[in-house]
């Protein structure tokens, strides 16, 4: 626990549950009504520091969400990200995933989700010459 994080300080009207390990709220700023936050009680900046306990706390945390978020917004689909460094675009350096409820409409062609993160390289099914070499690696 961190006296300058946020997420530590944290408490108000917009949680949506809570277990020994997590809290989900309502994101102060949404990208898209309904966006939630799913924080660890826990501080500590990278999914990658997370341990079992919390990572499948965090995964019940979501399909929980999904349950509020379907009956209360009704959203046709969902974005789930975790910003992982300053480089990934992370401000708060308290794990948080987002579960970001999509519309139909919200955007002119969804094709690529999370893959407009990095715009010049979302659009991938128009080169057909991209070859999957970390695949290969698996």
């Amino acid at each position: 626990m961190s006296n300058e994080c946020i997420f530590c300080k944290f408490r108000d009207e917009r949680v949506l549950g809570e277990c020994e390990y997590t809290i989900t709220f309502l994101d102060t700023y949404p990208a898209t009504p309904g966006h939630t936050l799913i924080v660890p009680k826990r501080h500590f900046a990278s999914f990658f520091e997370a341990t079992e306990d919390e990572m499948l706390a965090i995964g019940k945390a979501i399909q929980k969400a999904k349950v509020i978020l379907d009956k209360e917004f009704a959203p046709d689909g969902y974005n789930i990200g975790i910003n992982v460094g300053e480089t990934a675009g992370q401000s708060v350096h308290h794990l948080h995933v987002h579960v970001m409820p999509r519309y139909k409409g919200d955007v002119e062609d969804p094709r690529g989700g999370v893959r407009w993160i990095l715009w010049n390289k979302a659009n991938y099914w128009k080169d057909k010459k991209i070859v999957n070499t970390i695949s290969n690696s698996f």
